[in-house]
């Protein structure tokens, strides 16, 4: 029976199955999966390089320790860049502390006077949540929380050199998986994932710069302490879409009040991050991020939640590029074409018009010609 002529609770029932059990499988293996998933993302990112290296004579195996090498040296040199100014931000250490006291003792009046709560109790609160947080911290849920990370860096160069290595022995078997008449769809599909994802990583790495620059100047103009340590730190946490951006703004809100609690800093800078925001949003994710595959709002906010309680923050990252990657497979796959509307940002023209107006979508159509 064609699938098409099956009930739709018929259809639904095995979509529903299939989605269980790849979330259950996720879940449960999410120390083996994830770590392969950065690598086949980071391997596809260097897969250029690799083949630029070949191209000049060099074996494979010393083209990819050389691809490896320029990339390992690369986050070296922006973990150095981050460290330098984390070091500046030691040196003040106890400027900050003398701050944060003299806002405790502020704090701690003003709720006595206005909640009655005397010294001792607050006091007593205070100590309440330092025994918790040290317990929280010496669990074993919090070291696996630090280990894990540093197992996952540690097996990524190695995962990333045996993807490349074999790539023409996987992507075959992939192949071979499917009827030969099939061949030729397959390989169209595995070219698409390949050019959505490299869009999608350099586009990423060109928006983190641009990002980090526009807070940068921001802040500066501010006046700011520790204004480029900052600029970096939220730079990096944006790469966490939705959810990167409200982290990085409530912690530039936190230092900036503990250096200078005057409100009209506050406000500019959270007046800063919601312009820089915006001009991500509605200009540089078209323009540079700007993939053939557009995965909407909703959908975007949604993965990112389901990645995070699946995998934590690799799982967040990790959310957007494998819904671009559903979404090509669901355009060109006999009976998915729903969930590829589903995920998708095409929209009828009415509603759209309905909704934004002519300038506001004059960044969209200039994203599309750029991709």
């Amino acid at each position: 029976m064609p699938s098409s002529s099956r009930p739709l609770y018929h259809r639904m029932s095995h979509v529903l199955i299939i989605l269980t059990l790849l979330t259950y499988g996720i879940y449960i293996g999410q120390e083996i999966i994830v770590p392969l998933a950065l690598a086949g993302l980071l391997a596809i990112l260097l897969r250029p390089v690799e083949a630029w290296f070949m191209k000049r004579g060099f074996h494979k195996v010393i083209a990819i320790c050389m691809t490896l090498f320029l990339a390992m040296s690369f986050l070296i040199a922006v973990g150095f860049f981050i460290s330098v100014q984390i070091a500046d931000f030691s040196d003040d250490i106890p400027k900050l502390q003398a701050h944060i006291n003299d806002f405790y003792r502020d704090a701690r009046r003003w709720i006595r006077s206005e909640y009655r709560v005397s010294y001792g109790k607050q006091a007593q609160y205070v100590k309440q949540v330092q025994e918790k947080t040290l317990e929280s911290l010496q669990s074993d849920g919090a070291i696996s929380a630090i280990s894990g990370p540093l197992g996952t860096l540690a097996l990524l160069p190695i995962y990333i050199f045996l993807l490349l290595y074999y790539r023409a022995m996987l992507l075959k078997f992939i192949v071979s998986l499917f009827a030969e008449e099939a061949a030729e769809k397959v390989w169209e599909i595995i070219g698409q994932v390949k050019t959505v994802i490299q869009s999608y990583v350099v586009g990423l790495l060109l928006e983190t710069l641009c990002v980090a620059i526009l807070n940068a100047v921001g802040l500066l103009a501010l006046k700011v302490e520790y204004a480029i340590m900052l600029s970096a730190i939220a730079a990096i946490l944006n790469l966490i879409p939705y959810i990167g951006g409200i982290i990085a703004t409530i912690l530039a809100v936190l230092i900036a009040f503990v250096n200078n609690p005057d409100p009209g800093v506050l406000l500019g800078v959270v007046g800063v991050f919601l312009v820089v925001q915006f001009i991500d949003n509605n200009i540089l994710v078209p323009m540079i991020v700007g993939s053939k595959v557009k995965v909407n709002a909703l959908v975007s906010i949604v993965g990112v939640l389901v990645g995070g309680a699946l995998a934590g923050v690799s799982g967040m990252f990790l959310s957007i590029p494998a819904i671009a990657l559903m979404k090509v497979v669901f355009d060109r796959v006999e009976g998915l074409e729903p969930w590829g509307i589903l995920i998708g940002d095409d929209q009828p023209e009415d509603a759209r018009q309905s909704m934004f107006p002519r300038w506001m979508r004059f960044w969209e159509r200039a994203g599309e010609k750029m991709s």
